[in-house]
């Protein structure tokens, strides 16, 4: 590997992380507002807050491994 490609797959490495950590920190908003919404801080219905608590924590639990496993699936075949 030279290091025009290997400087090019750190680069790759790189944006996939903040990607990641990009969507993790939105799940953990969207969750925040979702608790928000329920404990009555915020004056939205109810289910809104639940159903955006519950859709945060899938956010921050399985899509990134998700696409992780999308990009990695990917990898493989471009090479």
């Amino acid at each position: 590997m030279n290091r025009q490609s290997r400087e090019a797959v750190e680069r790759q490495a790189r944006q996939r992380f903040i990607i990641l950590n990009a969507l993790r920190f939105g799940g953990i908003v969207m969750v925040m507002f979702g608790f928000a919404i329920v404990r009555g801080l915020i004056d939205l219905p109810w289910a809104l807050g639940a159903g955006l608590a519950v859709i945060g924590m899938l956010e921050f639990f399985f899509l990134p491994r998700f696409i992780a496993r999308s990009w990695n699936a990917g990898d493989g075949s471009r090479k």
